[in-house]
């Protein structure tokens, strides 16, 4: 995940920009941060993708063919 101060960046100029609007540079900040945030999400939503298993209450695997395939996947990468 992205660093508090980042996070606290982030909030800063979400909460600026509904009061008094942000500067074109802050705009291009407030930008590149989210990307950052995203992308951080989304590599920390794979992991934990990737470590799931999902069992019916019989104790079976249950876990769809696609999301085996891309932990085999990301196994042997």
């Amino acid at each position: 995940m992205l660093a508090p101060e980042q996070l606290e960046r982030i909030n800063f100029l979400a909460n600026k920009a509904k009061t008094d609007g942000l500067s074109p540079q802050e705009m291009d900040e407030q930008q590149a941060l989210r990307q950052q945030y995203l992308k951080a999400f989304r590599q920390s939503f794979k992991s934990q993708m990737m470590g799931m298993k999902v069992v019916d209450p019989d104790g079976n695997d249950v876990t769809p063919e696609k999301l085996k395939d891309e932990q085999k996947r990301h196994r042997s990468e």
